[in-house]
């Protein structure tokens, strides 16, 4: 597959910057429309989301170039081109959630009733993302036959982009992202559907559902990040779900305080409040 839509003289238009985009769009417009469930002030998923761009952008990218640094040591302006790939999703989402703690901390709002808004937004972008990597001919498996591909029902047309240089690959690239694609139904599932979902909860569900996927996947990846021998992926995966079942454990048993279950009815029971003052 060709990684340029279209070039006029030195600028040109990528596919894979094409696809994050669209991923953010998509996974904004969901957390915005989530978002007016609850008394947020009007302009919160708006600037939280461009806050999250930029600091999760460097994040993912700094991620990628640290246990890269023997590619751009010699080279400290190849750092800047992003366009070329080179983002660690791990990265964005560490840098990602720290932003949304510090700027909900700064806003006063429970940082974790706003990852439960987003990240059924994260996965689905990350599943659209993902086509970037198919683009520019990266994030694939080891090797394999076109008989293989069909016997998978892989597209015909994935089959033929996964044709590098004469040989095909394994399109890791297409199994995260259906992955992700289930694990988005299954959160807005969960998120409409179970009536005792508390607060913090939705989002362990997606760490531990992405961290499953993107630890099976990462076994068949062949550009791995490394780090003495292991593959950094796994190993965050392994950290993160652990995390997000231990949290998720804890809010089963845990009795809240009042006002911090992930109920619907908030935005209305706070207006009916500011009627009767």
């Amino acid at each position: 597959m060709k990684p340029e839509i279209f070039r006029i003289g030195n600028f040109s238009i990528r596919w894979y910057s094409v696809m994050i985009l669209l991923g953010i769009l998509i996974g904004y417009l969901l957390a915005k429309k989530e978002s007016k469930k609850f008394d947020l002030p009007k302009d919160f998923i708006f600037d939280l989301t461009f806050w999250i761009i930029i600091f999760g952008i460097i994040g993912a990218r700094l991620y990628y170039v640290a246990f890269n640094w023997s590619l751009y040591k010699n080279d400290l302006l190849g750092i800047l081109e992003v366009w070329n790939g080179g983002l660690a999703i791990h990265g964005g989402i560490i840098a990602g959630l720290i932003t949304l703690i510090i700027f909900c901390k700064i806003k006063k709002v429970n940082p974790f009733r706003i990852t439960d808004i987003v990240v059924p937004s994260l996965i689905i972008a990350q599943a659209i993302g993902r086509w970037g990597n198919f683009f520019n001919g990266e994030a694939h498996g080891p090797i394999t036959t076109v008989e293989n591909l069909r016997h998978l029902f892989i597209p015909e047309f994935i089959i033929k982009g996964m044709n590098i240089n004469g040989i095909y690959y394994h399109p890791t690239f297409l199994y995260e992202s259906l992955w992700c694609i289930l694990g988005f139904i299954i959160l807005l599932l969960i998120r409409k559907f179970y009536k005792y979902l508390k607060t913090g909860q939705l989002t362990c569900v997606y760490m531990m559902w992405y961290s499953i996927g993107r630890f099976l996947i990462e076994s068949l990846r062949t550009d791995s990040l490394m780090f003495y021998g292991f593959k950094v992926a796994q190993v965050i995966s392994v950290i993160m779900f652990t995390i997000g079942f231990v949290i998720f454990v804890y809010l089963c048993f845990n009795k809240l305080k009042k006002g911090l279950y992930y109920e619907k009815k908030d935005k209305v029971t706070i207006k009916k409040k500011i009627k009767t003052q």
